[in-house]
């Protein structure tokens, strides 16, 4: 058998990072930059009001009590985005407004609310709409309390300087990282894409959600999980309509798909049965199943000669979606003619020692040597196994670190009874505040269980069993 560690690793290393690519800002969402980025221009890029009030001269506001209002002269307003601007003089002040630049001579801002806003009367709470009263931006307005120089005023490059680095190669573009790059006038950023991974369950068995049972029929629930996993780590995911039990049918589905494809997911028929049709379609002249070839990973495809292609996820950018959709929900028929296998390439099936996800796939296949992992059918098992194995493929091709899960230490309150010898077994768990408890049994058909877990309980190959209060690792699922 292989370890877990060991198909991983053989995962990894024939899988490298995408192709760069230049994007436009909103396209460059969930990618990962590939430059360090500075700003071109400071931020602010000119002193500006962080209030709607009066820019004055902080002398002239210095005395000014409740009692004793200083009374200024308004020269008129500074709305944002204004251009002109009138200089304060002593015994001055303009009304202005957030964001507006500050005016020259004008060296603090005093709100509103300390003043009477024009009206002659008490403290305003608002000033009064410029088109519903123009004559506000002119008269007298009285200060009933005094601003130190600087006060409520947004430094120019008081956030960031011209040419100081914003961003590092390396970070998830996001929301935040999005409006800091549009702030500094980029509009476009140098990224790693978001892998596209096209996810298909097999199985004659299966009938999509909303349609009828028939004898001896299930939903597909396998697609729909890994797909919406796929999305979770970062992807682009492409939902295939289930594939049934025939090899060429299957062969030709995946045929299909390459072409939108960097990574390609199934579920199902991987195990020893006479219908495990992915083994039958991708095994090729691969090692009897659980043969382990003599060093890990080599029956997966030759090495790249130096200076050639990587091997693993292509990097290719030309590759377009046949179907000509863009969507990431969009689904093939998954049932076209017979057809040779697709391209060069194998899939390799192993045994490792893991509960549950015994039985694993991983080769690269077609023309672009695209990697392709078939997982069990168990949904527990897949959902398992794309964790350990699928979610470190999508960030190593995004050029991230492969371990994305956090990893915690925690006391088990009930302990772990039985845990089979020689194996790695990965229970569901709830966790909280140090704590884990497991949820379940540990078949891998107990999808509600699943679904009620935030957690895999980690027993290793050595263990057997944990007494109540005992520490296990936990990988958090959140």
């Amino acid at each position: 058998m292989w370890s877990v560690d060991e198909h991983l690793a053989d995962i990894l290393r024939h899988i490298r990072p995408l192709e760069p690519l230049e994007l436009q800002l909103l396209d460059a969402q969930g990618c990962v930059l590939v430059e360090d980025v500075t700003a071109a221009v400071a931020l602010p890029p000119f002193d500006n009001s962080s209030m709607d009030g009066y820019a004055v001269r902080s002398a002239d506001v210095a005395d000014a009590t409740g009692e004793s209002p200083a009374v200024l002269t308004v020269i008129g307003d500074i709305a944002a985005g204004s251009g002109r601007l009138p200089t304060i003089r002593p015994g001055e002040a303009a009304r202005i407004m957030t964001g507006a630049p500050l005016p020259p001579g004008a060296d603090t801002v005093v709100p509103v609310e300390w003043t009477d806003g024009g009206s002659g009367g008490g403290p305003a709470t608002a000033m009064t709409a410029h088109s519903a009263a123009p004559e506000g931006a002119a008269g007298d307005v009285r200060v009933y309390r005094p601003a130190e120089a600087g006060a409520h005023i947004r430094s120019r490059g008081g956030d960031v300087s011209a040419g100081a680095p914003v961003l590092s190669a390396g970070t998830l573009i996001g929301p935040a990282q999005i409006g800091l790059l549009a702030a500094i006038g980029r509009a476009t950023v140098r990224v790693r894409p978001r892998p596209r991974v096209v996810v298909m369950s097999t199985g004659s068995e299966l009938v999509p959600p909303g349609a009828p049972l028939g004898p001896g029929q299930i939903h597909d629930s396998n697609s729909f999980a890994l797909t919406a996993a796929a999305r979770d780590a970062g992807a682009i995911a492409y939902r295939v309509t289930a594939v049934a039990d025939d090899a060429a049918s299957l062969r030709s589905a995946v045929e299909d798909q390459l072409l939108r494809a960097d990574l390609v997911v199934t579920s199902g028929g991987v195990s020893v049965g006479a219908y495990d049709v992915v083994k039958e379609a991708f095994s090729g002249s691969a090692p009897a199943t659980g043969d382990r070839p003599a060093e890990p990973g080599a029956a997966s495809g030759a090495e790249p000669a130096p200076g050639g292609p990587a091997p693993g996820g292509s990097g290719e950018t030309d590759k377009t979606d046949k179907t000509g959709e863009t969507g990431e929900t969009a689904e093939g028929d998954g049932t076209p003619a017979a057809a040779a296998p697709p391209g060069p390439g194998r899939v390799d099936f192993r045994k490792l020692a893991m509960q549950p996800g015994k039985p694993q796939g991983f080769g690269r296949i077609g023309p672009d040597r695209t990697p392709l992992l078939a997982l069990p059918g168990n949904p527990v098992s897949a959902y398992v196994s794309f964790e350990l194995f699928v979610r470190p493929a999508i960030r190593a091709l995004m050029g991230f670190a492969p371990d994305g899960r956090e990893t915690v230490r925690a006391i088990c309150p009930d302990g772990i009874a039985s845990s089979p010898g020689g194996k790695r077994q990965f229970l569901r768990g709830r966790y909280a505040d140090g704590l884990v408890t497991p949820v379940g049994g540990p078949g891998s058909h107990l999808v509600k269980a699943l679904a009620d877990a935030d957690a895999l309980i980690v027993v290793p190959e050595d263990t057997t069993s944990v007494p109540p209060g005992g520490e296990v690792e936990a990988i958090l699922l959140r």
